[in-house]
């Protein structure tokens, strides 16, 4: 039996109210290519459509935010802090989600959401100068809290991280 999955095969919510609340944070990240003149007016701030990395940041911290109501059997959550970084890299775009709350189930969806759709929103808004752009490395990078405990990837070939 799955843990989204009754006894009679109905689908359902996990039943955490018998979970202790504890801190819980999580950090993901991703990355964006593209064309050398579209990372530079990006750099500049003349992309067409306007402020490209405040306009992803807000549309990444949103999506945090609202999972529950696009992944199914997410459990709604009222984050604490949820923070996107946006870095511009010599290839692209380098985008880093670390979200926290105390509550009694992890943000990991909120996270890995958070990053995909910063970097969505840097596609809408950069695809008129380069249709070309591809994302990619989207994973889990750290999370703590509840009854898994720590969970860490190994560094190799990411960006240094620091506490939420």
């Amino acid at each position: 039996m799955s843990s989204h999955v009754d006894t009679q095969g109905n689908v359902m919510m996990v039943d955490v109210s018998g979970k202790e609340i504890t801190s819980r944070t999580a950090e993901a990240e991703g990355f964006i290519s593209m064309a050398p003149t579209a990372l530079q007016k990006v750099r500049e701030g003349r992309a067409a459509k306007g402020d490209v990395l405040t306009v992803a940041q807000t549309a990444g911290i949103m999506a945090a935010k609202r999972v529950a109501d696009i992944i199914p059997l997410c459990h709604p959550l009222p984050l604490e802090n949820c923070k996107i970084e946006l870095n511009i890299e010599d290839s692209g775009i380098h985008a880093l989600c670390r979200v926290k709350i105390s509550g009694r189930t992890g943000v990991e969806m909120e996270a890995l959401t958070g990053v995909s759709v910063a970097l969505l929103t840097v596609y809408d808004m950069c695809k008129s100068m380069d249709k070309g752009m591809e994302i990619f490395g989207i994973r889990l990078l750290k999370k703590t809290g509840g009854k898994s405990g720590t969970y860490e990837r190994a560094l190799q070939n990411s960006h240094e991280l620091n506490d939420v």
